[in-house]
């Protein structure tokens, strides 16, 4: 499956991932292909960095006579915008990146978890199933966002897409798992090619402020002293916004093949399959910033217990994503960290 003379629907289209896998397609060369964005732009967190990442676009844009960007303003939780959207554009490839994210958050705002997560994606998949009617091509392939928080407080690491995740900790993890679920059934019975992704905590530049890697950084510059939850002992599998990007463009290019029972299904990890400890990872990034020159020395740290929805650590197996891609992320920490920090000190002007 090749993206030339197609239509792509990227939901999230203003957020962290949604912009720079819209960026990549968009400076693709030889590529002639249409972007169609959706995003409600919603304040959950600063609402100028999704202008800035949507400023970048229409820039890219401008600049490629054959590509096309077009950026519509609402939400998927809203049917009748969604259908009218798939009417007229009738998107070749669908990329579900719209969620209301955070698993902390998800504890005291439960309501917009349900109404993106699990009603959005419901009017996707609706959206989806009746893009082939009256005999119509429809959908090629639905991709959609989930998330390493499926996994709850499993015990055996590293985390495979084998394994039972039925025991999510946050209400966040369970419309993920709802999301899988969902989109098997109505592969199932409408044949829609649906793959889902598990995101391993996912950073670099331009990223979601509400993310460890961007708080601590503000409490660092602002010389804050920095909580670490468990102590510090807490691990995750960190994986760098590039190779987000290239691995869920080559499974977009690749449709599930169909299973026993014919279903045309898959979910994979994305993850750096190399979990770092909290203070190992605060180390790193505080010598990041200090190479940046953005701060001379380290921060103050507050060791504090293990906080409600919270899991001790993630780590994808991510064995899967190399047998049928060929592909398997490997930006380093350190490299990863350097190139937001440097981000950070142009952006802040630092």
């Amino acid at each position: 499956m090749e993206f030339n003379n197609k239509t792509i629907l990227i939901t999230g289209v203003a957020g962290f991932i949604g912009f720079n896998l819209a960026k990549q397609l968009l400076l693709m060369n030889g590529s002639i292909l249409s972007i169609v964005g959706l995003d409600n732009l919603n304040d959950y967190y600063d609402v100028a960095l999704k202008e800035e990442r949507l400023s970048i676009l229409n820039e890219i844009s401008k600049s490629q006579d054959k590509l096309k960007f077009t950026f519509i303003k609402g939400s998927i939780a809203d049917k009748v915008l969604l259908d009218s959207v798939f009417t007229q554009y009738k998107p070749d490839f669908v990329v579900n990146l719209a969620a209301q994210a955070g698993v902390r958050y998800s504890i005291t705002n439960p309501d917009s978890y349900i109404e993106s997560n699990v009603v959005g994606f419901f009017n996707i998949l609706e959206a989806c199933r009746h893009s082939y009617n009256n005999g119509e091509k429809g959908v090629e392939h639905l991709v959609y966002a989930s998330s390493s928080s499926v996994y709850g407080s499993n015990k055996k690491v590293p985390y495979s897409t084998e394994d039972q995740v039925d025991n999510p900790v946050s209400l966040y993890a369970a419309t993920k798992k709802s999301n899988e679920l969902f989109a098997h059934s109505y592969s199932k019975l409408y044949g829609i090619p649906s793959t889902g992704l598990r995101f391993f905590t996912v950073y670099g530049p331009l990223g979601r402020p509400d993310m460890a890697y961007f708080s601590f950084t503000n409490n660092i510059v602002s010389g804050k002293k920095i909580a670490l939850f468990n102590y510090g002992e807490m691990y995750r599998d960190f994986t760098y916004i590039d190779d987000i990007i290239k691995g869920i463009m080559k499974v977009m290019k690749k449709s599930p093949e169909p299973s026993e029972d014919g279903v045309k299904y898959k979910v994979y990890n994305i993850g750096n399959n190399q979990p770092e400890s909290l203070s190992t990872f605060v180390e790193t990034l505080e010598n990041s910033l200090i190479a940046e020159g953005i701060i001379n020395k380290p921060t103050e740290k507050e060791l504090l217990p293990m906080q409600p929805g919270d899991v001790y650590q993630t780590y994808a197996d991510v064995d899967d994503l190399v047998r049928d891609f060929g592909f398997k992320p490997n930006t380093s920490l350190k490299e990863g960290l350097r190139k937001f920090a440097a981000w950070y000190k142009e952006y802040y002007s630092l």
